[in-house]
């Protein structure tokens, strides 16, 4: 299970994302299938071909990447961190080994 969970919305429409931070349990035990109900097409198609070809070997290198990899996707779409489960948004930046840009907040007039 991962260590800890960032909460991402997306200012432009609203959108909102859970991206695990850490180990994938769920990409050891089910390979690309996670990506799938992410909704990540992409990682979906490359993990799955390259258990393909390495008859499943490649999840056990994937499930040590995959959620940083999910993560810069999500910051590279415009999402931005809104908060996380555990700790604070600059530890876990520090974990993924890149600053997560945070979610401004909003005041009403």
């Amino acid at each position: 299970m991962a260590n800890n969970t960032i909460y991402f919305e997306n200012p432009r429409t609203g959108q909102m994302k859970e991206a695990p931070v850490g180990f994938s349990w769920t990409t050891f035990f089910f390979g690309p299938f996670p990506m799938l109900f992410r909704g990540s097409w992409k990682w979906f198609a490359i993990i799955l071909i390259i258990a393909i070809i390495t008859w499943g070997l490649g999840n056990l290198v994937f499930m040590f990447i995959i959620n940083k990899f999910y993560i810069k996707d999500l910051v590279s779409d415009g999402f931005k961190a809104k908060s996380v489960k555990i700790g604070t948004l600059e530890q876990v930046s520090m974990s993924v080994g890149f600053p997560v840009p945070v979610l401004e907040a909003t005041t009403a007039a």
